[in-house]
């Protein structure tokens, strides 16, 4: 069985070929795409194994996700549904600050997850499940099925690690969001709140302010991104900063969050100390913002060892 175990929605994306706003676009490069697809991409580059969980349409979207995956040497629990489509997104080309991204995923096939779909998962052998706060929005059953992926961890004594990953339009509303996600991140192990995600979830940007909120919700350690200023880490035995890498020219953000994550959870799973933890968090980020796909850019293992050798200067 594999070491983590992931839950959310896969999506097909197309990335614009040319500058501009999508309503203008003529042509599009289609990838794949979704938070925690970008972390089970990330994770089995650097060899680790991962198992990762959806509901599927039986259009051609699907199988193109499936197929994918399976290039990608992830294993995947899909359940098929062939009463609705499988979500899938635009997204613009930028030069410099966040893409335009429209989202196709109202009554999708992944937001009819539900808790039974989560009884039927494999847990056996894993140690890592990561969530994101992404499937709690998508519909009511989706939100049962996260909490209930969570017990099911827990009665397999697994670690749960969450990363808000704030999507609000996909809330029935702000107070539901706040209230939700917070109330996911206390039953995690490890969470990974964004400094503009603490703002909104609690009211601070302050990475301290942010970490002891959750930590006081019953976090066992907190990590906090800071963006170009690294990240705060708050746990049993420390309170500290850690310093980003620096990075020339950021092309595109999506997915630096992500790649944060894979390092957090390989890091975990191969014993490795905090320090060497963050320092392999920031680095992934680093590289995941110079490049424009969501997960292209994300590391093999020599690719990772050969950044952080060549950018130790540049933090």
């Amino acid at each position: 069985m594999s070491e983590v175990i992931l839950f959310g929605e896969p999506m097909a994306m197309f990335v614009a070929k040319t500058p501009g706003r999508l309503h203008e676009v003529e042509e599009f490069t289609r990838l794949l795409a979704g938070a925690e697809v970008n972390v089970a991409i990330g994770l089995k580059r650097l060899g680790h194994s991962v198992s990762y969980v959806t509901k599927l349409g039986t259009d051609p979207f699907g199988v193109y996700i499936e197929e994918k995956l399976k290039t990608e040497g992830i294993e995947t629990q899909i359940t098929k549904d062939n009463q609705h489509f499988t979500g899938y997104q635009l997204k613009n080309k930028v030069f410099e600050g966040d893409p335009e991204v429209f989202y196709y995923r109202k009554n999708s096939a992944a937001s009819y997850l539900n808790e039974e779909d989560a009884e039927k998962v494999d847990f056996e052998g894993a140690k890592v499940l990561h969530l994101t706060g992404i499937p709690p929005a998508l519909s009511q059953s989706c939100r049962n099925a996260t909490y209930r992926m969570i017990e099911r961890a827990r009665e397999n004594g697994m670690i749960v690690t969450f990363d808000p990953n704030l999507r609000p339009t996909l809330w029935e509303s702000k107070s539901v969001m706040i209230r939700t996600i917070n109330d996911l991140a206390s039953r995690a192990d490890i969470v990974l709140p964004g400094t503009g995600e603490g703002k909104v979830l609690m009211g601070s940007e302050d990475p301290k302010e942010i970490a002891s909120f959750y930590r006081r919700l019953g976090a066992k350690a907190v990590i906090v991104k800071a963006g170009a200023e690294g990240a705060y880490v708050e746990m049993e035995d420390q309170k500290r900063s850690y310093p980003g890498f620096k990075v020339d020219k950021v092309i595109d953000t999506v997915g630096a969050g992500d790649g944060f994550a894979v390092g957090v959870i390989s890091s975990y799973l191969e014993g490795l100390s905090t320090e060497q933890m963050i320092e392999r968090a920031n680095a992934i980020g680093s590289i995941q913002v110079s490049v424009e796909s969501d997960n292209e850019g994300l590391p093999t293992r020599e690719e990772l060892r050969t950044y952080i050798e060549t950018h130790q200067n540049e933090r």
